[in-house]
This record gives C-alpha cells, structure tokens and sequence, in this order.
C-alpha cells in the first residue's frame, strides 16, 4: 500500500521557492525508480491575482501560504533528517515536534487550486474597503471625494457615495478611477 502523504514545511521567509527546488533536486539525484522514492515531489501553491502597479491592472503569482513548501513524501527517519537538512527549511508542521500529514480535503483543494487557476481569469484584487475615503480620479465625477460603500471584485467595481448638490449619490465606479487616502 502507498504510504506517500502530503506535508507541509515551514522555511525561511521569501525562501520558499529556493527550498522547493533544493528538495527537486535531492529527488532528481535519486537512482530509484519513481515510484520507489521515498520523496515524490515538493511544490509553492501560488495563485494569480491582479493587481495595481503603477495605475495598471498587472498579473501576479502570489504564494497561497507564504513561509511554506507542501512535500509529498513517505514519512520516516530517512526523509526527516533528508528534509530537516536542507538549507531553508526551518521545520515539518506539527504537533510536538511530529510532523502531520496534511488531510486529503486539504490536499485535493490545494492541488485543486492551481489546477483551477490555469483554467480560471485571475481574480482581481481591489485595493479599497467598505467605508473607506477615496477621491476620484477619472472620468464625470474626477475630482470629487466619497466614501466606499461596496466592493464588487467579480466586476472589478466599486459602489461610492458622493456628496452631489448636497445630498449623497451612489456612483458605480471602475477601481482603476479611484485613489485611496
């Protein structure tokens, strides 16, 4: 029976993808057949969002859990100290000091997630709250301050109030026309 389980590790902050391929490389420098290995394979989960740079809409991988690498691995002595030994890796997730498989619902929804996003738009991130103060940059209403009262990021919209003649006005607005304080 298979006994390869799913692990997470926690590394070293912003070394997550170093410690990925460190782990890739001691699996490629083992002689045995695929399926005899005792280490299967080592991944980031990332996702692509969409952000603001420089007032354009730009495409991001972002990692789903920063600080950590997901290792498919048959757990024993041997791939502990093979794990614990690579430079990065600050410890397995778990309780008293024994690593804890990751749960298949887990699993199948990390792995599910890159899956998804490949077939999936990037989801846009939009930059304001509910409540917060912003001034309008673009477009009948640029130069006029509101407040935001909604956040669409489906449509890439956001709902402000405007004070218009004196009276509050809801205006449907692209994010891209507003700016925080």
């Amino acid at each position: 029976m298979d006994q390869h389980r799913w692990y997470a590790i926690q590394t070293t902050a912003g070394h997550e993808n170093k410690v990925r391929s460190l782990v890739q490389r001691r699996i490629d420098s083992d002689a045995r057949p695929v399926e005899d290995r005792p280490i299967r394979q080592a991944l980031v989960p990332t996702q692509d969002v969409v952000e603001i740079k420089s007032g354009k809409k730009v495409t991001v991988e972002r990692k789903i859990y920063p600080g950590y690498v997901l290792v498919e691995m048959l757990m024993n002595q041997e791939t502990i100290h093979t794990i614990n030994s690579i430079q990065g890796v600050i410890k397995f997730v778990g309780k008293e000091r024994v690593p804890q498989p990751l749960r298949p619902d887990e699993v199948n929804r990390l792995l599910g997630i890159a899956d998804e996003m490949e077939e999936q738009e990037p989801k846009e991130e939009i930059p304001f709250l509910v409540g917060q103060a912003v001034s309008i940059t673009e477009g009948p209403f640029s130069d006029f301050n509101g407040t935001v009262e909604e956040v669409h990021p489906d449509k890439g919209k956001v709902r402000v109030s405007v004070s218009l003649f004196g009276r509050p006005t809801s205006v449907e607005l692209d994010y891209l026309q507003l700016k925080g304080y």
